[in-house]
């Protein structure tokens, strides 16, 4: 139980910070990941598991303001853009999945959040960012 805590924190954390990310410099956040496509990336976000991992639902709500394991995603799109100076939302959202201890939302811990660079195909990490990119 204490480890799929820790794993969905640490995706809901690294979806946050991939969704932050971006924008420094004035440059406009991309409105969607090139070959994403947010319908597919919204089913995949609504999956309860993905491979032997816990889904992002289990752990990130989509409501603002409201914590289950990791961060909340409302917004994300939006935020996304102001979370690393010279990254884009893009990038941000995109790392934050596939390597989720590479930033750390505030309050929530490395390694709960499990990495899905193994457990994603890039099709798939292209349209969960085009989903949470959607997230304004």
């Amino acid at each position: 139980m204490k480890r799929h805590f820790l794993l969905v924190v640490v995706l809901l954390t690294a979806a946050a910070l991939v969704a932050a990310c971006g924008g420094g410099g004035g440059a406009a956040a991309p409105a969607a990941a090139p070959g994403g496509n947010a319908d597919a990336g919204k089913a995949l976000f609504a999956q309860s598991t993905i491979g032997s991992q816990p889904g992002c639902v289990t752990c990130h709500s989509l409501d603002a303001g409201a914590t289950i394991v990791g961060p909340s995603m409302a917004g994300i799109g939006a935020a996304a853009a102001s979370k690393v100076s010279g990254e884009s939302a893009e990038q941000w959202l995109r790392n934050s999945i596939v390597n989720p201890n590479a930033y750390l939302e505030e309050g929530f811990a490395e390694g709960i959040m499990p990495a899905y660079a193994d457990a994603l195909s890039e099709q798939q990490v292209n349209d969960l960012v085009a989903y949470l990119l959607s997230l304004k």
